[in-house]
């Protein structure tokens, strides 16, 4: 039997194979809320055959998002729109969906990819003052971050558990808390983008400290049986920056914390960074979590081919699968790994008969 789809259990929640649609920002929101664009993306995104969908970084308030035109989970309105959206999901798909909370500290107010993602200034149409935990830009010429005290902090906390209990009465089936890519969590996590000489500023214990704080609000805030995990770069891949052996530290305490389970990512944070990229070239750093903090891993970069994604499971490397521009390049990727692996998947009998005749037995029609 295939490793890549054989059922899987992140916490305490059942999923069908090990494929997960990781977030994807589609800078196609209207003030927060999700829009046509989102119900056609993450619809086509829900018939794949993955077994969760995790929806793209979901800011917790207006000034986390990355631009102004992403996702929130900031408003009633915000909860409204996605509530249509996961309606019609649920529908027609029974893949588990999650979303991904998020704050980009001074990776915020931005212009979409597609228009340059350039950094906004306050007073810039859409552009706003960020926030960070020291007064450090992201890039040279950027305007400064403003430092966050002590009484921002506990208001970014808060808005995580506001979000977090939203997306609970959503019916989400999970949160993944965002602290990679460079956004603001990773930046308390990073001596590159964290220079405090309070108590979340220095030693790693200091600097793991509110990204902490954020998971146990959100953990509490969150209904015990749905899981709560978290997204992190394992390297800034920048000497003197944040490395795997603290990435290693950090999911030890998320563990014992409750954290079911750690994306490994890795990059984002500084301009400086040089990755080596290739298949699969962040997959040693999944092992190495799995095997150092004791805590299951999902694996994600440049692992496109069914074969490759299914070694990684069988030689322990990792729990799961994530996938992201794979998955827009081929929305059906999942039908084709089944294909690749003499699997089954789940497709909606509107489509059973694509099924080619040689592979009469792919499809899993046992349920609609």
């Amino acid at each position: 039997m295939s490793h890549l789809f054989s059922p899987w259990r992140l916490g305490k929640l059942e999923l069908s194979n090990r494929i997960v649609i990781a977030p994807m920002c589609q800078y196609s929101a209207e003030d927060g809320s999700a829009t046509d664009w989102h119900m056609q993306h993450l619809g086509s995104l829900a018939m794949s055959g993955a077994a969760m969908l995790v929806l793209e970084a979901t800011a917790v308030s207006p000034d986390a998002r990355i631009s102004a035109q992403d996702l929130g989970l900031y408003s009633e309105e915000n909860a409204a729109a996605l509530a249509r959206v996961l309606t019609a999901i649920r529908r027609h798909s029974p893949i588990r969906v999650a979303v991904q909370l998020a704050h980009a500290g001074r990776k915020a107010s931005t212009q979409p990819p597609w228009l340059g993602g350039g950094h906004l200034p306050p007073g810039a149409a859409g552009g706003w003052q960020t926030v960070a935990p020291s007064a450090l830009p992201f890039r040279a010429g950027d305007h400064p971050p403003q430092y966050l005290d002590r009484h921002a902090m506990d208001r970014v906390r808060e808005h995580f558990v506001v979000a977090a209990r939203r997306a609970a009465l959503l019916g989400l089936d999970g949160i993944e808390i965002h602290a990679a890519h460079g956004y603001l969590l990773h930046q308390f996590l990073s001596p590159l983008s964290n220079r405090r000489g309070d108590d979340y500023g220095g030693a790693l214990a200091n600097r793991m400290r509110f990204p902490l704080e954020i998971f146990d609000a959100v953990r509490h805030a969150f209904p015990a049986e749905r899981p709560v995990w978290v997204r992190i770069s394992a390297s800034d891949w920048v000497a003197g920056g944040w490395d795997v052996e603290e990435s290693i530290e950090f999911s030890k305490a998320l563990k014992a914390r409750g954290c079911d389970a750690i994306h490994v990512s890795s990059g984002g944070l500084s301009t400086e960074q040089s990755i080596p990229l290739g298949p699969g070239y962040q997959v040693p750093f999944a092992r190495r979590i799995r095997e150092g903090a004791g805590v299951p891993t999902i694996a994600v970069g440049l692992i496109t081919d069914p074969h490759h994604a299914e070694s990684v499971l069988v030689q322990g490397d990792a729990d799961a699968i994530a996938l992201a521009r794979a998955m827009l390049y081929d929305p059906r990727w999942p039908w084709h790994a089944a294909a690749a692996l003499g699997a089954t998947v789940h497709a909606p009998p509107q489509y059973w008969r694509c099924q080619p005749s040689e592979l009469k037995h792919l499809f899993d029609t046992s349920r609609t």
